[in-house]
């Protein structure tokens, strides 16, 4: 059996997320398995490096599986195969055999994820399934970067995370947030916020972009992000911003 490693890109808007799902094919994870297992005639278990959820997007998500391949199909014969009947919304970009040790969960050190605020009163026609339109108040990128600031390095980020009942540790560190604030002849057009962390819990990256939006247009103080944190309740954070405006952008090894 060899191990192969997989980068891939999805438009996720019409999926239920990554993992596999008995009540849906619409999943990311169904579609790679489905074809694997034409291809073998046995069932391949296809290892995301994380669980995007429901309509988020991927411009660069890892995923590893062992096959026996084929002595007469190459590792660029493979991809070919997975491409050709993936639907057009998913694409492999790169695959090779890798160590059998590698794990693209277990293995990975970190990842970026990228949301995207459309915030310009001309919609964003093309591209409005990748942003999260947000007209409803005026946004203060400088005061949502003074209030990432007290959200970086290892903190317990229960407050932020989507599942009440997590059993698990809530735990994370965040390695860094990119706030980026780009302008056009009629003001603020989009803001950019590029997170990079050892691991994210269930919707913390929207929980963590709902709170920062209420802090841009004034509804949540910048001072009072180290109180939610210190509250580990859901309730104090701000909503959940849509699964629309984000994407894993790169998982670092």
């Amino acid at each position: 059996m060899k191990n192969f490693k997989i980068k891939l890109a999805y438009d996720g808007s019409k999926y239920k997320g990554w993992q596999v799902q008995n009540s849906t094919s619409d999943t990311i994870q169904g579609k790679l398995e489905n074809i694997l297992l034409k291809l073998t005639g046995s069932p391949v278990d296809v290892i995301g490096s994380g669980r995007t959820d429901a309509g988020v997007h991927a411009m660069g998500q890892i995923a590893n599986f062992h096959i026996e391949l084929a002595d007469d199909m190459s590792p660029d014969q493979l991809m070919e195969y997975i491409n050709r009947y993936l639907p057009e919304d998913i694409a492999v970009l790169s695959l090779k055999e890798v160590d059998e040790r590698f794990h693209a969960r277990f293995s990975a050190n970190s990842k970026t994820y990228r949301y995207r605020i459309h915030t310009s009163k001309i919609p964003n026609v093309f591209e409005r399934k990748y942003v999260y339109s947000y007209l409803d108040a005026k946004l203060d990128p400088d005061l949502m970067k003074e209030a990432a600031e007290h959200l970086l390095g290892k903190h317990d980020f229960k407050a932020f995370c989507g599942n009440k009942h997590m059993k698990k540790s809530t735990v994370r560190t965040l390695i860094d947030i990119k706030i980026e604030a780009i302008y056009d002849q009629y003001g603020l057009k989009e803001v950019l916020i590029d997170y990079t962390g050892d691991g994210f819990l269930q919707n913390m990256i929207r929980i963590l972009t709902g709170t920062l939006i209420e802090v841009g247009n004034g509804r949540i103080s910048k001072d009072a992000i180290p109180a939610i944190l210190n509250s580990k309740d859901r309730a104090q954070a701000g909503f959940t911003a849509p699964a629309c405006g984000l994407c894993l952008m790169d998982v670092y090894y």
